[in-house]
């Protein structure tokens, strides 16, 4: 079994893959007080619920943007799995990605996106991932990364107008009804919402306005992507295991 980690600055997604698919996958929160063994407890509660263990783990692979919690995750997989995990950078094999990106900053979570959403939905594509910032990217017909767009992210923006505005309250994320809202809440719901809604369509449009983007497939994820897509008309596919399917394909390229 492989082990997929994808650590990104909220939760970090883990999933276990078999020779052909994903078998299992999970959410546990980005704790960075955490120690690698109570991460290892963790992992090892998860794998014994559904019938595996350590020994089961014959590879592993991370994505992360929270590089103050790598160390640790890396020192749960050497301890407990006596494995040193894959990390995704631009100095591993893309997978038949190119990355056109000044200097070496691009988001590990970017790079996974793009390969899965290439090799799954062909080019050109732009992916949309609905995260603790909203990003989007851009790859062309022959598999060329150019670039994208890095929004504020949905529940940030929410925990924002708590914080800024003293009166205004905590909100759940849920879609109105209206996007006239009756009371506060509801006027935040919609504001965050139908915003982010718009914000979406406004960025695709203009990145399908240029001509190597005019027939993009548009795919989407995230753990908020679905509160956005159902309301846009933009958006061709939501894959919310997208990320791990490109980490999944990257380490068959770097085994």
């Amino acid at each position: 079994m492989i082990l997929l980690l994808d650590v990104g600055n909220t939760n970090i997604k883990l999933g276990l893959a078999n020779e052909t698919k994903t078998v299992n996958t999970w959410r546990i929160a980005t704790d960075t007080n955490k120690t690698a063994d109570e991460f290892g407890m963790v992992l090892y509660d998860l794998l014994h619920q559904n019938g595996y263990s350590f020994s089961d783990i014959k590879g592993i692979i991370m994505s992360s943007v929270a590089p103050s919690i790598n160390y640790t995750l890396e020192h749960m997989c050497t301890y407990y799995m006596h494995i040193k995990p894959i990390m995704v950078s631009q100095k591993i094999n893309m997978a038949g990605i190119t990355i056109e990106y000044q200097g070496n900053q691009l988001g590990s979570d970017r790079i996974v996106n793009a390969v899965a959403a290439y090799r799954l939905y062909g080019g050109p594509v732009i992916t949309v991932d609905f995260g603790s910032a909203t990003t989007f990217g851009a790859v062309d017909k022959n598999g060329v990364f150019k670039g994208g767009v890095i929004a504020p992210g949905i529940k940030s923006s929410a925990e924002s107008l708590t914080n800024t505005a003293a009166k205004l309250p905590r909100i759940e994320l849920n879609k109105p009804c209206d996007i006239i809202g009756t009371n506060t809440v509801e006027n935040m719901q919609s504001g965050v919402i139908f915003g982010f809604t718009g914000l979406v369509e406004y960025i695709v449009k203009n990145i399908k306005s240029k001509p190597e983007f005019a027939d993009a497939k548009v795919v989407a994820t995230g753990g908020m992507s679905q509160l956005v897509t159902q309301n846009s008309t933009v958006i061709d596919v939501v894959d919310r295991a997208l990320s791990l399917k490109g980490l999944r394909m990257l380490y068959d390229c770097n085994k």
